[in-house]
């Protein structure tokens, strides 16, 4: 089996003209998916230099169905750029030592770039589906590859850059950075090539932003969690597989607020009793779903006070599930003392359904859903 040369590759379509232009497209869908992945990080870190604000309340809704609606649209632009440059893998590296360097670099840096671009579309596709056949952190691992990628593509355009300008600066068919070789006419024109990779990209955008843009929801026929769900809002994880069923539904239940040594409990039904309040509040999700819905219970608040807390305090959340990564998550300070942050007791006017979170789930404003912890039992105060 003979390695393909240059030779092999003769399409007009792989040019500069059209890599640039897809290239393009692709960088600021990596940058869209860049800066709001950290956006995304920096909601779940448990000590904030910063705090995360609770306002706007649809801030993290927002944020992350642009980071998943623009990581679904690199998918083709990938595919088609990758087609593009394909055949460059086998041109003959420079003499001249100056040459060689920069080439090296260039593969290097298309290498580490490739690599990294491919897992993080592929593994945010899994995570978007809730697959994952892998045993390592996805969070860390996909933080971790996006710096990696995102510094894989700067020394990759810093390259290629005056290739870059001159070929958007150009008409479409200019042939100045052609590869010798690549002189037949393909199935397709360039600018037919380049219409065709628009419309494939903004289908994939239709079919699953949906998740996060309720109006596209009908049309969205792959768009994950797309409304499903008690009052339309999608679960994650059911009580069942939290392992909570017996414990949520007990008549043994409390609310403990703990405050130091302090410690005051309190039944569903004293806090039905309590002065309630309902907020309109999106509850979104790192998989890229989100929906909005009518939230009624006792300001968190309210419940601090009974027990002494003084404001500006952080407050730990624990679950009544026994395991997984968030069955205790810290509620910071600001979030705490926001009176739209409650101890959500009905949704949409009906008692709470045991999947979304009964007996009592916190619901905070511009919060990742993996932080409104259902099946609450404590809220902790260390002094």
């Amino acid at each position: 089996m003979r390695i393909p040369s240059d030779r092999d590759f003769p399409s007009r379509l792989r040019s500069a003209a059209v890599t640039a232009r897809v290239g393009l497209w692709l960088g600021i869908c990596f940058g869209l998916a860049f800066v709001t992945g950290l956006v995304s990080h920096y909601a779940q870190v448990p000590d904030q230099p910063v705090p995360f604000p609770a306002s706007p309340a649809w801030g993290y809704r927002v944020t992350q169905g642009v980071h998943v609606i623009s990581g679904t649209a690199a998918v083709p632009l990938l595919l088609v750029k990758l087609w593009t440059v394909y055949p460059r893998l086998f041109l003959r590296p420079p003499r001249a030592l100056r040459a060689a360097a920069v080439d090296a670099t260039e593969r290097a840096s298309i290498g580490a770039l490739v690599a990294g671009a491919v897992f993080l579309l592929a593994s945010g596709l899994a995570n978007s589906a809730q697959w994952y056949p892998w045993a390592f952190s996805f969070r860390a691992t996909h933080y971790a590859v996006a710096w990696i990628t995102i510094g894989a593509l700067v020394v990759h355009v810093a390259v290629k850059l005056p290739v870059i300008r001159h070929a958007l600066g150009a008409d479409v068919e200019d042939t100045t950075h052609d590869r010798p070789t690549a002189t037949e006419p393909g199935v397709l024109s360039r600018r037919g090539l380049l219409r065709t990779t628009w419309l494939a990209t903004g289908v994939a955008v239709l079919v699953t932003a949906g998740s996060t843009v309720p109006v596209l929801r009908r049309v969205s026929v792959f768009g994950v969690r797309s409304g499903d769900g008690p009052a339309g809002i999608p679960i994650n994880k059911s009580a069942r597989a939290a392992g909570v069923t017996a414990t949520a539904t007990s008549a043994a239940w409390r609310l403990e607020v703990v405050r130091g040594a302090s410690t005051l409990s309190f039944t569903r039904d004293q806090l039905l009793a309590m002065p309630q309040a309902t907020h309109e509040l999106p509850i979104a999700c790192v998989e890229g779903w989100s929906a909005s819905g009518s939230w009624t219970g006792v300001p968190v608040r309210s419940l601090l006070d009974l027990a002494g807390v003084p404001e500006g305090s952080d407050v730990r959340v624990v679950s009544l599930q026994q395991s997984g990564h968030y069955r205790e998550t810290l509620l910071q300070a600001n979030f705490a003392d926001d009176p739209r942050t409650l101890l959500a007791l009905a949704l949409d006017g009906e008692t709470l359904a045991v999947d979304h979170g009964y007996p009592a789930r916190l619901m905070a404003p511009d919060r990742p859903g993996v932080l409104q912890t259902k099946w609450v039992t404590r809220l902790e105060v260390d002094a």
